[in-house]
């Protein structure tokens, strides 16, 4: 996760990211070697990672933000640390710094509004594997879960897609012609990462009517049940082009309220920060906080840890091959990346039959 996602791309002024709990390794009681990706270290994906024996959670929000004057079970989410901990499950947590680098959640979206996303329809497939048929039964009887969504109406956003997108999926389009660039370039700039910042802007070639964002935005979600937009008073999506967008995953106020953009796409902004973007003449698109982060997940970050931990514990079993305290670890060269189940957004929406 370093290596993709340095710790020093993210916005350290208030992040908190790293490894957040190192559970001691205990030889006589070894773990899987699984990763379990999720956006929020719940208890359900607690329960999870438990079940599945994993070694380490990969946790894009911080469970930890600030410093903690004790840790006890009466507060929930020390006690999802505690209980780990005693597990042997660790917890890695890069936040802003996969918002800044390149290829990076800004650009997923970012590849996302211009066409240039991937899709699952070609290259190599295969299935996402289910981590027990207990958790299958739960998402088969969550009355949110609707299990052939309409386009554009909207329940919970699925943490994973049916398919796993193959390394080698080719674009679904021609990739519309657009110049991108950060909001907020690194600085200093890294020379294993050139290009990242916080944020992105797109200005397109040629102005993009709204609706075939809308349609985009839709399709490279994998079809969530909705989200809100906001336009200006007097305005209709159908007349509404965009030549630039400004981009920001998660909570996008304080990184966009001041671009001279069309479109602002975002995770969430409150009632107030949408009113002024309209007042100005702007649309504004979210999502729901971590559904514009979720899909990355699945999409991105799963195959780039698999190749990338291939190599690496390649490395570490040949150097580490001396070591007897390690011996019966390092047998197994196996090893898997999965997509938490039931991560998901706190919030879904209600749909009311008529």
């Amino acid at each position: 996760m370093r290596k993709l996602y340095p710790q020093a791309l993210a916005d350290n002024s208030w992040d908190n990211t790293g490894l957040l709990l190192e559970a001691p390794f205990v030889p006589s009681r070894r773990q899987s070697n699984t990763v379990l990706l999720t956006i929020d270290l719940t208890k359900a994906v607690a329960d999870e990672a438990i079940a599945l024996n994993s070694s380490i959670i990969v946790a894009y929000h911080p469970i930890i933000f600030r410093g903690l004057k004790s840790l006890s079970l009466a507060n929930s989410q020390q006690q999802t640390l505690l209980r780990l901990a005693s597990h042997g499950i660790s917890v890695y947590s890069p936040h802003t710094a996969v918002d800044s680098a390149p290829g990076g959640l800004g650009d997923w979206l970012a590849d996302i509004v211009t066409r240039t996303k991937t899709n699952n329809e070609r290259g190599e497939e295969e299935e996402v594997q289910t981590p027990s048929e207990k958790l299958s039964q739960q998402a088969e009887d969550d009355p949110f879960a609707e299990k052939r969504p309409p386009l554009f109406t909207l329940a919970h956003h699925p943490s994973q897609t049916i398919l796993r997108i193959g390394r080698l999926s080719s674009p679904t389009a021609e990739s519309v012609p657009h110049t991108r660039r950060a909001i907020i370039p690194q600085s200093p700039e890294l020379e294993s990462h050139p290009g990242a910042g916080m944020g992105r802007i797109i200005e397109f070639k040629t102005p993009q009517p709204l609706t075939a964002l809308l349609d985009r935005i839709g399709k490279g979600l994998n079809n969530p049940k909705g989200f809100p937009i906001a336009i200006p008073q007097n305005a209709t999506l159908s007349e509404l082009n965009i030549s630039s967008v400004g981009i920001c995953a998660g909570s996008g106020a304080s990184l966009l309220s001041n671009l001279n953009v069309d479109l602002l796409f975002t995770g969430e902004m409150s009632h107030h920060e949408a009113l002024a973007a309209v007042e100005k003449g702007q649309v504004v698109i979210n999502l729901f906080h971590s559904n514009s982060e979720r899909g990355f997940l699945s999409e991105v970050l799963a195959g780039q840890l698999e190749e990338s931990v291939e190599q690496e514990w390649s490395r570490v079993r040949e150097e580490k091959a001396e070591d007897e305290s390690l011996k019966d670890a390092l047998v197994d060269d196996d090893f898997e990346v999965l997509v938490s189940e039931v991560d998901r957004d706190p919030y879904g929406i209600v749909i009311l039959n008529e």
